[in-house]
């Protein structure tokens, strides 16, 4: 399987890079994984709903630039669909069973995801109504997908 976080900004505290590559060279024993920054747009306090609606387009355009027609693509939106561990496990154990073998995780720059990106998505997840920075959900869902690999193998770590 090949998975895909494509995710806006750069991560820049050092905390979040070394979590977030020890995950992923735990998921190198299930699965290729690839995370892709695109560069965010400068968004200055007070902006109209048109120059956010603008902003999130420009963000949506180089999101969509890193989306192949294969992939089975999940954003992350407050409004997505809550899942348990257990739930978001089996999720991923039934595409490779269908044989969908390309996902993409997206997660938006602070102004959220733009149309365009949501109408691309097979679906939305919310890991809860909280706020999260971008650069933490990177390290929360890289556990996350660590985590479901090692339910779907039966293997321990969840409890």
């Amino acid at each position: 399987m090949k998975i895909k976080l494509v995710t806006v900004g750069k991560l820049k505290e050092k905390y979040l890079k070394q979590g977030i590559a020890e995950y992923t060279k735990r998921l190198t024993r299930y699965a290729a994984v690839d995370i892709i920054e695109v560069p965010d747009e400068k968004a200055p306090e007070n902006l109209s709903d048109a120059e956010m609606t603008r902003i999130k387009d420009i963000e949506g355009c180089k999101i969509l630039a890193k989306l192949s027609d294969r992939d089975v693509v999940f954003v992350l939106a407050i409004d997505g669909k809550q899942l348990s561990s257990e739930e978001f496990s089996k999720e991923i154990e039934q595409l490779g069973i269908q044989g969908k073998s390309q996902i993409a995780f997206v997660i938006g720059g602070s102004l959220g995801l733009s149309d365009e990106v949501l109408k691309r998505s097979d679906a939305q997840l919310s890991f809860g109504r909280l706020t999260y920075p971008h650069q933490l959900m990177r390290l929360v869902l890289v556990e996350q997908i660590y985590r479901a690999f090692r339910i779907m193998k039966g293997e321990p770590y969840h409890k």
